[in-house]
């Protein structure tokens, strides 16, 4: 039993209890449970660098409990990435773990414990680069880019509780910042187009899903235009919910209307501010759904043509949807 325990992760996992209820607890789990420390059990603990991310995970879960981690479990973590353990880390492990604490309580605290022992820049190296960007104070009081990645994270465990798929796209959304010229900084413009990049490299880096790849894509790429959506043209906002393949994954558009959401809820002082964009991209999504081939007159079209007038009956659905959500007559939206 005590040799069991010895070789556990962390103290609080190495409690065991006999028949009669009594606590067997030779590394002062108890102790750590009660002062919501999160400490290796032995030196065993540097053979294994998936207790990195193990590590990592637990703080995602326990830190709104008030859970800390030990400075000499810290200490030990930074020795292995220095060490060079993480580096031969499987994809598929790395891929899990960061999976589950993406879905945990706290996604953000998972980001804080990696990069404060240096695997973050080992991992995840095109979030690490966020660290220290600068962005616009009028639309980024935090400034920091990677400090913005931190607080959306939280929103997304906030608005989207264990919804990993989301919280992986918010982690991703701005990765583009990271390779905005410094002499642009704080502006970042086409940060939307850069991202997609480096996001089709960490996701065949990591082996990541499809449709967690998918969904981290789109966001990325469109989540400037929903910020706007507002002031887009009819037209627009079906060609964006076209690149988005709405008409296939309807579910895709929620989704992305969340990663925007927290976009923008993730910043000092917007935590509470309203989004209307969301609930507007869905409302042209239904609008342009309600557009079916067998209403329209097609007998006298082929090929191309019949996408065409698809295409043209979802944006004057979209118009007109518009137009009413907004209490205006369609005809003063001219646009064809």
């Amino acid at each position: 039993m005590e040799q069991d325990l010895l070789r556990r992760d962390l103290t609080i996992n190495a409690i065991a209890q006999d028949r009669e209820g009594r606590l067997i607890d030779p590394h002062g789990g108890v102790a750590d449970l009660q002062a919501r420390v999160l400490r290796h059990v032995s030196p065993a603990f540097g053979e294994d660098p998936v207790r990195i991310l193990r590590v990592a995970r637990f703080a995602a879960r326990f830190s709104t409990l008030g859970f800390t981690l030990a400075d000499e479990t810290l200490a030990l973590m930074r020795d292995m990435v220095e060490a060079g353990e993480v580096d031969h880390l499987v994809p598929e492990r790395v891929w899990q773990e960061l999976q589950r604490g993406l879905a945990e309580a706290a996604p953000q605290a998972m980001l804080q414990v990696l990069r404060g022992c240096g695997a973050l820049a080992r991992l995840l190296p095109e979030v690490e680069a966020l660290y220290g960007v600068e962005q616009r104070v009028e639309f980024h009081p935090e400034i920091d880019a990677g400090i913005h990645t931190e607080l959306c994270l939280a929103q997304s465990a906030r608005w989207r509780p264990r919804d990993a798929r989301v919280a992986f796209a918010v982690l991703l959304h701005d990765l583009g910042k990271a390779l905005t010229p410094r002499e642009e900084w704080p502006k970042h413009v086409l940060h939307e187009q850069r991202g997609i990049a480096p996001i089709e490299t960490v996701c065949q880096r990591l082996r990541v899903p499809t449709e967690f790849r998918d969904l981290a894509v789109h966001a990325c790429r469109e989540h400037l235009n929903v910020h706007r959506l507002d002031e887009m043209r009819p037209v627009s906002i079906e060609a964006l919910l076209s690149r988005c393949d709405a008409w296939r994954k309807p579910d895709r558009i929620a989704e992305i209307g969340w990663v925007c959401e927290i976009d923008k809820r993730g910043r000092l002082g917007g935590e509470d501010q309203p989004y209307p964009n969301r609930m507007l991209l869905q409302h042209c999504l239904q609008a342009a759904q309600r557009v079916q081939a067998r209403d329209l007159d097609l007998s006298t079209l082929q090929g191309p043509a019949i996408g065409e007038a698809l295409r043209k009956a979802r944006v004057a659905a979209i118009r007109a949807s518009r137009a009413e959500a907004e209490g205006i007559s369609p005809k003063d939206d001219a646009v064809t």
